[in-house]
């Protein structure tokens, strides 16, 4: 996951300069060298009684293949690494369950079976990131593979400091790209595809930010009484933002089992973490950008337009951009009652840190904005939101809607970890490296990986029958999953083309309405503001060719108004009826045949 985006020290000039002066003056870009390859070389000879050993002790029937299909598909790994036995390679990727599970358990199976020494190192995010921008500054080959998140993309495609995996595959990695890879089961693919069509990185991992519920108190006949009698309408999951609010008073002061609950959870404190709590989609949600999917175009979630060419023209109205529009305006002014109203006092104060175990403490009634990575943490026995039998008091359901979305639109945020070799590492180790990444995310194992994490990424894991036994347990995430829902949630898209630098400027901007220093709208203008300042400097230096922005001239913001689309102009009235559903004729409805 991401947890998510603290700093990024290596210098945003440093790097622009050094690509203004040309790919070269980076450092190398493919280095080919065969030093210590032997092509001729036999696969590992112990190959296949560790191949038995890891998949009796490991795997066993906890795979979408067969035996026999799982044998040959690691003998196929043992085979084509066998050149590269003895190489010692690192990788890396941000600390999480599903990253642990790879690094403790199929790192040393892989080593076991190909012969490849691997090093996978867990780091922080942001530690991450700058090893990442640091090896595409200076060229030195830091790590051979990296799982970072898909939002990179833009800055992946306009940099062209990644390999891209489809002439990789077709190129100097045809030899080892396992022929079991089966890219159209990857579920994220379109989420690492730049406009260029091209596949820049292989999904290792995702997780969905969903809203999050007490169905035991929602399903209770007095609450549901007394809400009826209160509002008028059932209450239920919240199709709308208007819905969202009105049960998010009702249950806040409300006393369940025993004790003063609140309606709402969020936090507020001005850090780097409330940045992505707001790119993580929160503007979608309200309604801002277009339509489109994976993500709005010409204008994304973060406000970002694109021209034809899928270069930047813009963030703010005045220059065709949604940053600072009506929508986004509306979704932080939402933010900020909510956070305020309904959530404990001590959330202003909170990180995202802080504020991610309070729901399972059993206070909280709902929760517009919730990791489905934590799913894990929130079935623990002993809980007070897990019942005796290990089932969940809480269930997960799509998020609802603010008052500018429109049917068509993305509606959350999905992240998407995903592998990226850099064109910088040498082409043998990046070929061992691939080897490491494919495995990883193999059939054999996929499904076994799933189960430690619950981030999917193949469709066959997701509709296994081990998930269909497991799904009460796991509160609507299977459902969620294996709903026509799904793709409305997406990661960062390829409107925005310098991510590490365009990211930390929304929890400075935002962090201020948060405090009270700034209106919604003043942080929002001041944000888009920022937003083009760093587009401008890429545009001035150059750095991204014809894939970098080419600022529109601003004009009058009405005249942006009156054209279809993103912009919209502000609603006469933001807060339509309120809509719910009941949680369980959801779920029937996406089983349902069309």
């Amino acid at each position: 996951m991401t947890i998510k985006r603290p700093s990024f020290r290596v210098g945003f000039l440093a790097l622009a300069s050094c690509l203004a002066l040309g790919v070269a003056a980076c450092g190398p870009t493919e280095n080919t060298s065969a030093s210590g390859v032997d092509s001729n070389r036999a696969p590992n000879p112990n190959a296949a009684a560790e191949i038995g050993a890891f998949l009796d002790a490991e795997i066993g029937e906890m795979s979408v293949l067969g035996r026999t299909a799982q044998e040959a598909e690691l003998t196929w790994f043992a085979n084509a690494a066998a050149p590269y036995q003895g190489m010692e390679i690192k990788v890396v990727s941000e600390t999480i369950a599903t990253h642990e599970y790879e690094a403790k358990v199929l790192a040393p199976a892989f080593t076991a079976i190909t012969g490849i020494k691997v090093t996978h190192d867990l780091i922080g995010e942001g530690d991450l990131v700058e090893k990442l921008q640091t090896q595409m500054q200076s060229g030195e080959n830091i790590y051979d593979a990296y799982v970072n998140d898909s939002d990179l993309i833009g800055t992946h495609w306009r940099y062209q400091q990644v390999r891209n995996l489809t002439d990789w595959m077709a190129g100097e990695g045809a030899a080892v790209t396992s022929p079991t890879l089966d890219l159209p089961d990857f579920i994220g693919s379109s989420f690492t595809t730049g406009p260029d069509k091209k596949l820049y990185q292989l999904p290792d991992q995702q997780f969905a930010n969903l809203y999050w519920f007490r169905y035991d108190w929602f399903s209770d006949p007095r609450n549901k009484a007394d809400f009826k009698a209160k509002y008028g309408y059932d209450l239920g999951v919240p199709v709308n933002w208007s819905a969202y609010e009105d049960i998010a008073a009702f249950f806040t002061g409300r006393t369940e089992d025993g004790r003063t609950v609140y309606g709402h959870m969020d936090y507020g404190k001005k850090d780097a973490s409330l940045g992505w709590r707001f790119t993580d989609a929160w503007l979608s949600m309200a309604g801002n950008g277009d339509k489109g999917e994976p993500n709005g175009l010409p204008v994304d979630e973060w406000g970002i337009r694109v021209n034809e060419a899928s270069q930047p023209v813009g963030s703010c109205v005045a220059r065709g951009g949604d940053t600072n529009g009506p929508a986004a305006v509306y979704a932080i002014t939402k933010y900020l009652e909510w956070l305020k109203a309904f959530a404990p006092p001590s959330a202003q104060g909170m990180t995202f840190s802080e504020s991610g175990p309070v729901p399972a403490q059993g206070a909280i009634a709902q929760q517009m904005f919730w990791y489905t990575t934590f799913t894990a943490d929130m079935v623990k026995p002993g809980l007070p939101v897990v019942n005796e039998d290990g089932s969940p008091k809480w269930r997960v359901a799509p998020s609802p809607r603010g008052a500018y979305w429109e049917p068509g639109q993305k509606l959350g945020y999905q992240d998407a970890g995903a592998w990226t070799l850099m064109k910088s590492t040498p082409v043998d180790r990046a070929r061992a490296a691939w080897l490491y990444a494919q495995f990883v995310t193999s059939k054999t194992v996929d499904l076994k990986k799933s189960h430690e994490g619950l981030t999917f990424i193949r469709e066959s894991t997701i509709q296994h029958p081990s998930f269909t036994e497991r799904a009460s347990k796991l509160g609507g995430l299977v459902e969620f999953y294996r709903s026509p829902a799904r793709v409305q949630w997406s990661p960062t898209g390829t409107n925005v083309p310098d991510y590490p630098k365009l990211a930390q400027l929304w929890w400075q901007n935002i962090g201020d309405a948060a405090s009270g220093a700034k209106t919604p709208q003043q942080a929002m203008d001041a944000l888009c503001a920022a937003q083009e300042a760093v587009l401008e400097r890429l545009e001035r230096a150059g750095v991204q060719g014809a894939l970098g922005p080419k600022l529109n001239t601003p004009e009058d913001p009405q005249v942006w108004f009156d054209r279809p689309g993103a912009p919209k102009p502000k609603l006469a009235n933001e807060r339509p009826p309120p809509e719910t559903v009941d949680y369980d004729a959801l779920v029937q409805s996406w089983n349902a045949p069309n």
